[in-house]
């Protein structure tokens, strides 16, 4: 059993409530806070696709919105044989809200990678650079 077992199965829940009739490529989120809440999220997908908003950036703001600023790990959860990484998006406001978080990728078949955000994201742009 992975210390991330509950945030992958938060991440696969959130994943059925995605709303993706275009691509119905399904995709789910589950953010962990350092006190142990779970904010989950799903991708909303509309007809011009450029609006579409990821699971992982619903789940961030979903967390952000209730007060919290303090996160330990995010879960993303697709039904693919390869694992799918954050978006370049994602990546930039997982690094600006929860620094070098784990970034814990699996898939319906209980596939699993983890990562460390500085690893996906080696050479961010953040308030360090302003």
């Amino acid at each position: 059993m992975s210390r991330f077992d509950s945030l992958i199965s938060a991440a696969k829940a959130a994943r059925l409530k995605a709303h993706a009739p275009f691509s119905n490529f399904k995709v789910g989120a589950a953010l962990r806070t350092q006190s142990g809440k779970v904010f989950g999220g799903c991708n909303v997908e509309n007809a011009t696709y450029g609006l579409t908003v990821c699971a992982e950036r619903v789940a961030i703001f979903k967390a952000i919105s209730e007060g919290e600023r303090q996160f330990d790990a995010i879960a993303v959860v697709t039904d693919t044989d390869a694992l799918t990484p954050p978006c370049g998006a994602c990546r930039q406001l997982i690094w600006e809200f929860c620094g070098d978080v784990p970034v814990v990728m699996s898939n319906l078949h209980g596939k699993v990678e983890e990562l460390r955000m500085s690893q996906l994201f080696p050479k961010p742009f953040d308030s360090s650079n302003l």
